[in-house]
């Protein structure tokens, strides 16, 4: 497997289009994580984290989302199809690990659409024992022109497939060369999408819109960590945000220098062992 999954396999998303399934699972799984990647990424992105807790019997199951099955040009027709196939993965998720504890993770984009799956649609739930979010995509830290915003809509639908005119971010992402290298290669073999549409940006501008007064109402416990000098998500508005949730809900981890991906830093493994010792106690015995 090219990335060291245990195994592939698919399931239905909305309207019955087949989605890749990447899993990373022991022999005997005590818990299971369901992640959601971010924009031009892929569920391959998930190896490192999955590597890790698959060596503390914890499965890991993630899906190459909509609009990000081998295309260079990311696109989807709306954002709630995200929402509406990550329901259809849970539900998936309860399926196959009859039983088992699950924890909602999300990175950047995914981490944006596990919120807004947390607020919109997942009721109180015995089984979803809590979230993991890195990097959440709630404010862009790009400044986009003025004028680029305020015809995003227009443009989204009348040249909806137009590619979004931004700079590459890959070498930004981390500080562990090998795996920006692997980022590159999978960019060259069409793994890894470069580019989105303007439909697809003009979504994930309106998903971000009022969130930060939707936070107060979060309502499951939340391990969370942003990085200090992300060059996609801002920071501080990610931050400002979180620490408006219930202090008994949040674990909050603030990493300095970390570039966007926290998950592929030099610093992996204390922040997977900081989520291994939160995530615990919601397991039980």
């Amino acid at each position: 497997m090219r990335f060291s999954e245990d195994r592939l396999t698919r399931f239905k998303g909305r309207n019955g289009a087949e989605r890749t399934v990447h899993i990373w699972e022991p022999s005997q799984p005590r818990a299971v994580i369901m992640a959601l990647h971010g924009a031009l990424a892929h569920a391959g992105d998930y190896v490192t984290p999955a590597l890790y807790f698959r060596n503390h019997d914890i499965a890991t199951a993630s899906f190459d989302m909509c609009g990000h099955d081998g295309k260079r040009r990311a696109d989807i027709p709306d954002f709630e199809i995200f929402l509406d196939e990550a329901e259809l993965f849970l539900q998936w998720i309860r399926k196959n690990y009859p039983g088992l504890p699950i924890f909602i993770m999300g990175h950047s984009m995914g981490g944006l659409i596990a919120t807004k799956f947390g607020l919109e649609r997942l009721r109180r739930s015995e089984d979803v024992k809590g979230f993991v979010l890195s990097s959440p995509y709630y404010v862009n830290a790009v400044k986009v022109p003025v004028v680029l915003q305020k015809m995003s809509g227009l443009l989204a639908r009348l040249v909806p497939g137009m590619k979004v005119p931004v700079a590459s971010f890959t070498d930004v992402l981390t500080h562990d060369a090998a795996i920006t290298a692997r980022h590159h290669v999978d960019e060259n073999d069409g793994v890894r999408a470069t580019e989105l549409t303007v439909r697809f940006g003009h979504a994930l501008g309106e998903a971000q819109k009022g969130l930060a007064e939707k936070m107060p109402a979060w309502r499951f416990p939340l391990y969370a960590v942003v990085a200090g000098d992300d060059k996609l998500a801002d920071a501080k508005a990610a931050e400002a945000m979180l620490t408006t949730i219930d202090g008994k809900l949040l674990r909050y981890s603030f990493q300095l220098k970390n570039y966007h991906e926290n998950f592929n830093e030099s610093n992996r493994e204390e922040i997977f062992a900081d989520i291994l010792s939160w995530m615990q106690p919601r397991i039980g015995a």
